[in-house]
């Protein structure tokens, strides 16, 4: 029997990708249907249940009609959809983790779901260390200045140069997949690496000089950088007191997701001197709304989410997302 699949790609794991990787994999003997998503042209957002979706619950419906098996990074998998589709055995999303899908639901209509842990990790730790370096030594802000004809010369005052990673103290908290390439990197450059993860044994850390906790992390650290998954337990878990707890003229960095930080605490410390500067590419609301003070406040670098990977990293995602349907296939009798 031929096995019917949806590859639901968008603008970035491009749908012609997704089906060129599954029949590289599978063989001939399957049918692949597509369906193109408009992120990141359009942004995802929340669908019904679910966040950081693309597309709709109708497209979906009529998408996986007699589908057992979709490829996807941004569909929606929403209960209404997981009810109007009683063939789907599979979802595998080629995301660091599944916020895309209704987990529950998917367990009471017997849809295994699947996802690919750290396919973005190269790409966001780089991206991450870029944004350390860009806030603390200020290259967009005197980047445009000398576009626009300004040669600043304060910028060279003791406490305008910013600070060095050789020597400096970063704290990173959490300690997954990015985490752990930021503090690989770190250490190329000298620095000093704390690491606040709960979750995270003393003997199953390298290349980190200290395992402590949240309190002695933001009290040491020149550079705070949040490599945590949003959930309900940690959203908002920087705000106005943790901001104040870091030294004087430190520089924090979120690459992973806006909900985890206050961001009007964080340009309160910037206008008040406290913090030296940010860098963001991500954002409570994206995109970023017109009149949002992050557009207003001085030493903020930012990104318009960017981090999650770039197109060389495409057929490594595909690799892991066609690697866990297989065994799943095989045992519900694919062929």
């Amino acid at each position: 029997m031929t096995v019917r699949i949806l590859a639901a790609g968008d603008q970035f794991v491009r749908t012609d990708l997704l089906a060129d990787a599954l029949h590289q994999e599978l063989g001939n003997d399957i049918d692949v249907s597509t369906l193109e998503l408009q992120w990141p042209v359009e942004p995802f957002g929340r669908i019904a249940e679910v966040d950081e979706a693309s597309g709709s619950e109708e497209q979906m419906i009529e998408a996986l009609q007699d589908v057992r098996i979709c490829v996807t990074q941004m569909a929606p998998l929403t209960e209404r959809i997981l009810a109007a589709c009683p063939d789907l055995e599979l979802f595998a999303v080629g995301r660091g983790g599944p916020v895309n899908a209704n987990i529950e639901a998917a367990a009471r209509h017997g849809v295994t779901v699947t996802c690919a842990p750290g396919r973005n990790a190269v790409a966001t730790s780089e991206h991450t260390v870029a944004m350390m370096m860009a806030a603390a030594r200020r290259i967009p802000n005197t980047h445009s200045e000398l576009m626009g004809g300004v040669w600043r010369g304060d910028y060279y005052q003791y406490d305008q140069v910013g600070v060095e990673l050789e020597g400096s103290c970063v704290g990173l908290v959490g300690y997954g997949a990015i985490g752990k390439r930021v503090a690989r990197i770190l250490k190329g450059f000298g620095a000093t690496v704390l690491v606040y993860d709960p979750y995270i044994r003393a003997d199953a850390v390298t290349d980190v000089d200290e395992l402590v906790g949240l309190d002695e992390l933001l009290n040491r650290s020149q550079v705070v950088s949040l490599h945590a998954r949003l959930t309900k337990d940690n959203a908002g878990m920087i705000g106005t007191k943790e901001i104040a707890a870091m030294p004087s003229g430190s520089i924090i960095v979120n690459c992973a997701r806006g909900g985890l930080l206050d961001y009007d605490a964080v340009c309160d410390a910037l206008e008040s001197g406290h913090l030296f500067g940010a860098a963001f590419d991500v954002f409570p609301e994206e995109p970023i709304p017109v009149g949002s003070r992050l557009l207003a406040t001085p030493g903020i670098v930012m990104t318009p989410h960017l981090a999650c990977g770039f197109v060389r990293l495409v057929a490594g995602f595909l690799q892991r997302s066609v690697a866990v349907l297989l065994p799943r296939s095989r045992r519900t009798g694919c062929r």
